[in-house]
């Protein structure tokens, strides 16, 4: 069996979850979350919250006890079956391949207006070689992106903190489920923890460093996301930070330096720009860790000798990308991928269920709060995304099922 190389520490596991979770968040998720949940988006991001954390505590335990390539896909293998790991798997392939066509695309929108496309495969190129180069130079370009990202948001925050109090509660009138699709929509920018456990392979001491990395990444991300959101609110209020296109930029204009709003501009480019990087690298890790067991073409489980990183799992995760950027639109992707990251972590927590207090079980209420709040706050996705996704589930159960007939003695 191919194995990689254990070579990051508790801070590089931190940057990969933080390029993740605030690429993808602060620039993309907030205005169609405030059109949901209006005024009341505050208490959308502390549902978000507390079943991302919940999640976390789940994937925390697994990872220290299962330290290997692939995530909830190696911990539904083991603790529920082959089919649900796999589909956590396939859920997680499928459901991140969308979010990097998303980041890619929102790249390409904010550097060069009419030319995302284009654009959009340039840079998932770029990125592509450079994890190829060996997964050290990955996290030197996640450090850089994900510090200069945090520095614009503290710009912002800053600037905005003079816009006056929230708007809480205002705008038209919202209903719970309202809040809930809010939540659900929010939630798509905390998944980026989970590539911290699709790492575990590359990890050192991975039942220390990544108990840690998880809440830490967490924390830092829910801090900047609630100053955020109550910084949106004061400046645009709901109505208006519900309709804007680059939310951010159109905030410091408000609040009287739009000076800053180019700025802003290449902040989002480059939050996209990370958090793409970070989600390349983790789709590649799970289909790597597929292939090695033969639920995806053996082919793609190969290390390379000389950078020590699974290439045919990250040019083919590549290739598909740029598949995507040609033929998805920016806002299906999302949606698509939230269903996706709902149903993976779905799967963590009945896994996390199974834990004995031997084996580190968290307090039993977390896992089981996580699980229900994942299923409800995917059926609270717009129905299309939920058709969608619940699809392409099936078509992963009748894959698995007849790679299971074709060889049923594999594991």
């Amino acid at each position: 069996m191919t194995a990689l190389t254990r070579r990051l520490g508790t801070t590089d596991a931190v940057v990969v979850g933080l390029s993740a979770m605030i690429g993808a968040g602060v620039f993309a998720a907030f205005a169609p979350a405030a059109a949901a949940a209006g005024g009341w988006l505050p208490v959308a991001l502390a549902v978000a919250a507390l079943v991302a954390y919940c999640n976390a505590v789940s994937s925390a335990r697994l990872a220290a006890l299962y330290p290997s390539s692939g995530g909830t896909y190696v911990y539904g293998r083991e603790r529920l079956g082959d089919l649900w790991g796999f589909l956590a798997g396939w859920g997680f392939i499928v459901g991140k391949t969308a979010s990097c066509a998303a980041m890619a695309l929102t790249f390409g929108a904010y550097v060069a207006p009419g030319h995302e496309r284009l654009l959009a495969v340039v840079a998932v190129t770029a990125l592509t070689a450079l994890n190829l180069a060996g997964v050290h130079k990955s996290m030197l370009a996640a450090r850089v992106l994900v510090g200069a990202v945090i520095i614009v948001l503290l710009a912002v925050i800053a600037v905005g903190s003079a816009g006056g109090p929230p708007h809480l509660g205002g705008g038209p009138a919202v209903s719970p489920w309202d809040v809930l699709q809010g939540a659900g929509l929010l939630f798509f920018a905390f998944a980026g923890y989970a590539r911290i456990a699709t790492l575990g392979e590359e990890v050192r001491d991975p039942a220390r460093t990544i108990p840690r990395a998880i809440p830490i990444a967490l924390t830092i991300t829910l801090i900047l996301y609630a100053a955020m959101a109550l910084t949106l609110l004061g400046t645009l209020g709901p109505a208006r930070l519900a309709a804007a296109t680059a939310p951010l930029a159109e905030a410091v204009t408000a609040a009287g330096a739009g000076w800053l709003a180019p700025v802003v501009r290449v902040g989002a480019a480059t939050a996209a720009l990370g958090s793409l990087l970070a989600l390349i690298l983790g789709v590649s890790r799970t289909t790597f860790a597929m292939a090695r067991n033969r639920h995806l073409p053996g082919l793609l489980d190969a290390v390379s000798a000389r950078a020590g990183v699974p290439h045919r799992a990250e040019a083919a995760v590549g290739v598909a990308v740029a598949i995507l950027v040609l033929a998805v639109d920016l806002r299906g992707a999302i949606g698509f991928s939230s269903f996706g990251v709902l149903v993976y972590y779905a799967v963590a927590n009945a896994s996390a269920l199974t834990l004995r207090r031997a084996e580190g079980a968290p307090w039993r209420p977390l896992p089981l709060l996580g699980l229900a709040g994942c299923l409800l706050l995917a059926a609270t996705l717009p129905l299309p995304s939920v058709l969608a996704g619940l699809a392409v589930f099936a078509v992963g159960a009748l894959v698995w099922l007849g790679r299971r007939r074709a060889a049923p003695g594999a594991s």
